[in-house]
């Protein structure tokens, strides 16, 4: 096992506290130094974890121990600080979305490959046995062919429990900017990049209420579409059609299906890790769970960031941010779509991302 890479994060809301459980459990990865523009909250973030520095972002930049940057800030400000961090030298691993804009992105990269550095970003929840299973499922033929897949998101809105809600519904937020990295990115890992999207979307109401904390019954503009629906045409021939909406209660459809010429997938939720494959042939037997078969087992958010800081130089890493501007040029272009009512060419493109094998106990990810 050779020395981990040292980690510093910039931003440390709420997402935070499980990049630190993850980090602090992984020997690959040692956490020195966090920043935040309210100090008092990284403080509080970092209490449980000795020896870890809290520094002004700029301090972090400019710390030699950084082998990495961790970018857990809002949407918006992904972009500024990726630059930063590029500019000091050091590679950088963002939430998701990589940046509010596809262009932001782009220049994210740019400035990337020009200082000879990385760029890796979450969702890293495809990495787990869930996903991983079903891929693994279509690339043994299981399901032959596949043919077309759906992806639903229905929920009120995160106004109900987050007690600061207004990115969601400020741009570079809202459902599919939001929650639509991961599902998206699971349609790219089991199907492949995109080709062309067709969307639609509308926007309920102009005001959210604050369901919970001190704001409680403030409310706060919405300046995004909250219902956002389409059909992404992958390289391969598939049809995906995804749904993303906060304006829904509730929803008993699968968050991810996968049809084949041969039989059907049930894909667990790719907000988590894991969960229950579910296959079906058609038969009268029904649905049959298929066991684990691929994917880091008790994975938890950073563990892409371990797999992005594991990967050989000149490899492409399994987060990769060509992966997440594809991604990121995907949702863009859907909304695209919607306001303009025609379809819109992917112009970006990227890797189907390799597969993880099952990898137990998690400790094990530098071997890969």
């Amino acid at each position: 096992m050779g020395q981990p890479v040292n980690v510093g994060i910039v931003g440390c809301g709420a997402i935070s506290a499980q990049y630190l459980q993850t980090i602090d459990r992984l020997p690959q990865l040692r956490l020195v130094a966090v920043a935040d523009l309210d100090l008092d909250r990284a403080r509080d973030a970092v209490r449980p974890y000795a020896g870890v520095d809290v520094l002004s972002v700029a301090e972090l930049m400019a710390d030699p121990r950084v082998g990495v940057v961790l970018n857990l800030t809002i949407p918006a400000a992904h972009a500024e600080i990726a630059l930063q961090a590029i500019a000091a030298g050091k590679d950088v691993y963002c939430e998701k979305p990589l940046a509010a804009t596809a262009e932001d992105a782009a220049g994210m990269l740019r400035a990337a490959e020009a200082a000879q550095v990385r760029v890796g970003c979450a969702p890293d929840t495809v990495l787990g046995t869930g996903t991983q299973t079903a891929r693994k499922a279509i690339d043994d033929g299981l399901i032959g062919r596949p043919v077309a897949a759906t992806a639903t998101m229905m929920t009120p809105g995160h106004e109900r429990w987050h007690p600061n809600p207004d990115f969601y519904y400020a741009p570079g937020g809202g459902p599919l900017l939001d929650m639509g990295p991961y599902y998206i990115t699971s349609l790219v890992t089991l199907l492949g990049p995109v080709a062309t999207v067709i969307g639609a979307a509308s926007r309920t109401r102009a005001k959210r209420t604050i369901g919970s904390g001190p704001r409680q019954g403030e409310e706060i503009p919405v300046t995004v579409d909250t219902h956002v629906t389409g059909v992404l045409v992958h390289i391969s021939g598939a049809l995906s059609t995804l749904v993303m909406s906060f304006d829904g209660t509730a929803t008993k459809a699968p968050n991810i299906e996968v049809h084949g010429e041969a039989g059907s997938l049930v894909v667990p939720d790719p907000n988590y890790f894991d969960g229950s494959v579910l296959f079906s042939e058609g038969r009268e037997d029904g649905w049959q769970t298929l066991p684990a078969a691929a994917g880091y087992v008790g994975a938890g958010r950073g563990v892409g960031l371990a797999d992005f800081a594991s990967t050989p130089a000149g490899e492409e890493p399994r987060t990769s941010g060509s992966l997440a501007y594809h991604v990121l040029d995907v949702m863009e272009s859907l909304l695209t779509s919607a306001h303009s009512g025609t379809s819109v060419n992917i112009t970006s493109t990227c890797e189907r991302p390799p597969p993880v094998a099952l990898i137990e106990p998690l400790q094990n990810i530098d071997s890969m």
